[in-house]
């Protein structure tokens, strides 16, 4: 029964509506009424089906091996024990005799998997085994600004079904922001893994939100283009601003840019294939004429073996596996006609965006953004050749307008102000701790800085020397050490100079120094890591697992980080 000053106010409500107003109020009166008397249904709690998975992971930046890990952590909170191993290291004889199987793996390049992930690749693509016993799921790690996204996971689901293997979750595909997509993932494998026979209360999972837009592209104009490089240098080092409205971007991330193809080469192909210029085709959905397909959108130069494959079967040529440009296959072996020619090009991949990490700040360079690049050289066939977006780079005038993207690095990025930082920096591993120091420097953070910066000559190579300099005599570095491997009878590299430090590098260290390192892959990666294990070995008296260890709880605090190409 309602009180009286209620009952007043509802009979008043219902006497001042009409028919269509005391229809809706009964309705809904009649919802609320069936809602309260309903009894929550508990949610199923899963106990665990399996007692044990094994988790590999092949990775390039150590994406893949993180997740790896975080993913084994939730397993064994389910009662799964989780074996996480790397699928250089797994051993491929025990593949027939897997159960339950995860696989995380990240694509690079045109399409290929990870270095560390090639043996354990190759394998399971060699005939002459089955996978019946095998149940398994795939976690795909990618990113979408280039043409053949998770393609190495798509490969590697594919071929463990074709060997017999049954899906327990679909393959998932994730671009760089990957952490929700992966985390739904696992929740889907811990459901398949599991079989609801307990009744208790748990917290609803959180609905999937929509996935983001795609990258912004901006458009920005050159407004500075300098040779770092002196006279005498065996290189060309182009330290490049690129001004842009409503730039956002944080030091860590890099810059997205794709090249355009050399006009003489996309001429002399138009020329040899005898075909019109302006004749439209279509490309990805696309209607483009030839020259700007060959100039803006599709890769030219030193095709991969899987497009000289393609490129044979569609012209019925016999051509050896190789990697070649499609100037000098057309050269070699022609096409038959304008119409086969147009089937090839349509075929082919887009080109690749080239990611540099970003070398200012946007605290200190504010609407700029900075770029490092070293022209690329190689060689083919004894022939001297330079990379597409190096030279795209280096060729570029001031005042002309560059797009370019931002591609954020949550895994890269600068400690509180207070907290110290060692910087392992070589040759354009450098752009990122220009970025860092210039952060450190306009904000004003009371962190120390200490930088080890390498090259080949002090004379002509020694890149942002006056910054540098200019940061040691206003006190935001606090060490600098450099190694010019060519000025010397013996080769002087960074990890040389951390060994002659060692004792002071360790008390950095244990003190909560973050470590960061920035450049090529290999060699000096590899090289730096190992010096590092070295240091923590020796100072620290310990065992070389012990080491290892350490330097894994670092990389868990966030204290390790790497950006290596």
């Amino acid at each position: 029964m309602l009180a009286d000053n209620k009952l007043k106010l509802f009979l008043d409500l219902l006497n001042s509506s009409n028919k269509e107003e005391l229809i809706w109020m009964n309705g809904y009166l009649n919802g609320m009424v069936q809602a309260q008397s309903v009894v929550p249904a508990p949610i199923a709690v899963a106990d665990p089906a399996v007692s044990k998975i094994t988790i590999v992971y092949g990775t390039e930046t150590g994406n893949s091996k993180r997740l790896a890990a975080d993913f084994a952590a939730k397993a064994k909170q389910q009662r799964i024990h989780a074996k996480v191993v790397g699928m250089d290291q797994y051993r491929l004889t025990d593949l027939p005799k897997e159960e339950y199987l995860l696989a995380i793996v990240s694509t690079h390049g045109e399409g290929e998997p990870p270095i560390a992930a090639k043996k354990f690749y190759d394998h399971i693509h060699q005939n002459g085994f089955r996978l019946e016993k095998l149940k398994y799921s795939v976690l795909a790690l990618g990113d979408t600004s280039y043409p053949l996204f998770c393609k190495t996971g798509e490969e590697v689901d594919e071929q463990f079904n074709k060997l017999g293997g049954n899906r327990i979750a679909p393959l998932q595909k994730c671009d760089v922001e990957y952490d929700e997509e992966a985390a739904n993932w696992f929740n889907t494998v811990l459901k398949s893994l599991s079989t609801a026979t307990s009744l208790v209360p748990t917290a609803i999972p959180a609905a999937i939100t929509a996935k983001k837009a795609g990258k912004q592209v901006y458009t920005g104009t050159v407004v500075t283009k300098v040779n770092l490089n002196d006279r005498g240098s065996n290189k060309e080092t182009w330290h490049i601003e690129i001004a842009a409205d409503g730039l956002q971007y944080q030091c860590g991330d890099s810059v997205g840019i794709v090249p355009e193809n050399p006009t003489a080469m996309v001429e002399e192909i138009i020329a040899i294939a005898k075909v019109d210029a302006a004749k439209k085709v279509v490309f990805k959905n696309e209607e483009i004429s030839i020259y700007e397909l060959l100039k803006y959108k599709i890769n030219i130069i030193y095709l991969t073996e899987r497009l000289v494959k393609q490129y044979a079967e569609i012209t019925g040529e016999d051509i050896p596996a190789t990697k070649m440009d499609l100037l000098d296959l057309l050269k070699i072996y022609p096409v038959k006609d304008t119409e086969q020619f147009e089937v090839i090009v349509c075929k082919m991949n887009a080109i690749s965006p080239r990611l540099y990490t970003i070398a200012s700040s946007p605290a200190a360079h504010e609407g700029e953004v900075h770029i490092l690049a070293v022209k690329d050289a190689y060689i083919i066939n004894d022939e001297k050749r330079f990379g597409l977006c190096s030279s795209f780079l280096g060729e570029l005038n001031v005042n002309t307008q560059q797009k370019f993207f931002i591609q954020t690095n949550k895994r890269f990025r600068l400690p509180a102000d207070d907290k110290d930082v060692i910087m392992v920096g070589p040759g354009t591993g450098i752009a990122a701790f220009r970025s860092f120091l210039s952060e450190r420097d306009a904000t004003g953070a009371t962190g120390k800085n200490w930088l080890f910066f390498g090259e080949q000559h002090f004379a002509c190579d020694f890149l942002y020397q006056t910054e540098i300099q200019n940061w040691i005599e206003t006190g935001v570095l606090n060490k600098v050490n450099v190694a010019f491997s060519r000025d010397q009878h013996f080769k002087l590299y960074v990890q040389h100079k951390m060994l002659q430090h060692a004792a002071e590098l360790y008390e950095w260290l244990i003190g909560g120094a973050s470590f960061f390192i920035c450049g090529t892959k290999d060699p000096m990666s590899a090289d730096v890591e190992n010096t590092l294990l070295e240091i923590i070995q020796q100072q620290g008296n310990k065992s070389i697992e012990e080491a290892k260890k350490y330097l894994e709880l670092m990389e868990e605090e966030g204290r390790y980080e790497k950006d290596v190409y």
